[in-house]
């Protein structure tokens, strides 16, 4: 039988499209629940009509699963493109720095996954979405739903746990499970959600509620999960490297009898009228007793170990990054007016405590520093520009429109008393001006002080009641500037921060640990090498497998800049 060449184009058109046909049937949320659809599409802001049948939703999620699960870094700015590609430990191509059709393919060339392992993760949701809860959420939520906790409580035997009773949970309490609700989160307080946003450097909304947290919990689980894999495997990966490295430095700086005691100790038999060079090779094919060949493959007690053992040194250094975040965050409003101090509780909806102490009031700020605002506010106009300032007074209309006029700092407070006003009065007023700030607010904080001038840059520090600013650069007094506005907004410099680093510094640590073995000489160098056997062991096995709680307490909460 013969075939035509048209034959054969159409033939082979006709099975590329059934491989296409056949991989959107597959995918997961061909099986959600419609109320499945309608949260998807909600938690990734992709407007859907109500009402709508099911396959109008299916067909929304279909064309927007690309652009927000497969490749979701095509939406993200110039600087997260780069800043994953360093994360990855790669170079940005030389000219292509603010490029983005560049650097979007630069980081797809490097990306966590294929669009079909995207997809596929999302037939199983109970895999995944509970990896990066500490030991504690995952504990309240079996509680919760009356599920018993195993016992010694390992975090292995905690997340089986969690997957295995998952789908029964859900059915229990008449929820889907495929791409669950609030259900999920139920045991979690809006103080919890915001500190997952928060540790995982993802903005959280603000204002916000319960839903949007959890929305923005939800939303960003995944990466999260995938995040926090790479980081631990590539901290895994620098420790190993480290290691073999830094061992053979430590046999180096031995005598031959000192190996030759080592071996001993270790079981390790040494041919008679071996050589310098033969006793080298020999420790170096056995390094593995010196320091540990779990380092970058068995991590499991090593890990419970490294996260809640008190006198652990790597728990110690976890612990004491983080107090110094907390410090930091003390110092920052121990510098603030009463009025600024009040400000940040009104905008979170807490009451200002009835002493009207100072010190009362910088207690209330500290247990609410990973609250989320709850709604508009005068601070709202903190860090809006002159132009934006103008712009909302003018809009709306009246005396308003008449005024926008005047300094900065004199547009702000009309802003401010016409918001007042509008909040007081209520009606078409106050709607029209929430309304208005909705649509404003995020297109502001993404030029924040950009085009601020020295002498207002001043003016705002001033009213953080920042005095060492004298002497600073335009860039100096902006990222001062940006300090106090994030601690207002998010209780923290880094809401754009991640997890990379704070991963990164665990495994600095454990590297300063291994380094230790090869800088002491050789009677020192054998005691040192074991401990750094030990440091090895015991924490940077942590990173393969466990990153998930270690995430929780983990390191450098502090960085000067997004």
């Amino acid at each position: 039988m013969r075939f035509s060449l048209s034959s054969v184009l159409v033939l082979a058109l006709a099975a590329e499209g059934a491989v296409a046909s056949s991989w959107f049937s597959k995918a997961a949320y061909n099986k959600w629940h419609e109320t499945e659809l309608e949260r998807w599409l909600s938690d990734h802001n992709v407007p859907y009509p109500t009402p709508a049948d099911r396959k109008d939703l299916e067909n929304l999620v279909k064309s927007n699963w690309q652009a927000k699960v497969s490749e979701p870094y095509t939406e993200w700015s110039p600087a997260q493109l780069q800043s994953y590609l360093k994360s990855k430990g790669k170079d940005v191509q030389k000219g292509t720095e603010q490029n983005k059709d560049s650097l979007v393919s630069q980081v797809k060339g490097n990306w966590h996954e294929t669009e079909q392992q995207a997809s596929d993760s999302y037939t199983s949701v109970k895999d995944w979405v509970f990896d990066t809860w500490t030991d504690s959420q995952i504990k309240a939520f079996l509680d919760k739903h009356g599920v018993p906790v195993p016992q010694p409580r390992k975090r292995d035997s905690l997340l089986a746990t969690a997957r295995d009773n998952y789908d029964s949970i859900a059915k229990k309490t008449g929820e889907t499970a495929a791409y669950p609700g609030n259900w999920l989160y139920q045991a979690w307080s809006e103080s919890d959600l915001k500190e997952y946003l928060d540790e995982r450097g993802v903005p959280v909304p603000q204002p916000s509620t319960r839903d949007k947290l959890i929305a923005s919990v939800r939303r960003n689980a995944r990466l999260s999960s995938l995040n926090m894999k790479d980081s631990a495997a590539s901290a895994s990966a620098s420790a190993n490297s480290a290691k073999e490295s830094l061992s053979d430095q430590v046999f180096d700086a031995w005598s031959d009898s000192k190996i030759k005691e080592w071996a001993d100790k270790n079981g390790i038999k040494v041919p008679q009228g071996s050589n310098r060079n033969e006793l080298l090779a020999l420790a170096r094919k056995h390094r593995g007793s010196l320091t540990g060949d779990k380092v970058a493959s068995s991590a499991s007690s090593a890990f419970g170990a490294a996260t809640s053992k008190a006198g652990n040194q790597y728990a110690q250094a976890t612990e004491d990054a983080q107090l110094k975040g907390e410090d930091a965050f003390n110092q920052a409003i121990g510098s603030w007016s009463d009025s600024r101090l009040k400000a940040y509780l009104d905008a979170r909806g807490v009451p200002v405590p009835q002493s009207g102490k100072k010190d009362d009031i910088l207690s209330a700020v500290r247990r609410n520093k990973h609250k989320a605002t709850t709604g508009y506010s005068a601070w709202t106009f903190d860090t809006w520009t002159t132009e934006n300032l103008k712009k909302w007074l003018s809009s709306q209309g009246g005396k308003a429109g008449k005024k926008a006029s005047g300094t900065r700092e004199e547009l702000m407070k009309q802003a401010q008393d016409v918001y007042a006003s509008a909040s007081k009065s209520g009606g078409s007023n106050y709607a029209s001006a929430t309304s208005y700030l909705a649509q404003q607010t995020d297109a502001v904080k993404d030029t924040t002080f950009d085009t601020w001038s020295d002498s207002e840059l001043k003016s705002y520090l001033d009213s953080y009641g920042v005095p060492n600013y004298q002497g600073s650069n335009s860039n100096e007094l902006r990222r001062l500037a940006r300090n106090q506005a994030n601690y207002f907004r998010y209780g923290s410099t880094t809401p754009g921060g991640t997890l990379y680093s704070r991963l990164a510094g665990g495994a600095q640590w454990i590297l300063d640990q291994l380094k230790i073995g090869a800088s002491s000489g050789r009677k020192e160098a054998g005691y040192q090498g074991q401990k750094a056997a030990d440091a090895a062991t015991e924490s940077a096995t942590a990173f393969s497998d466990r990153v998930g709680e270690a995430a929780q307490r983990a390191t450098d909460r502090v960085k000067e800049e997004l």
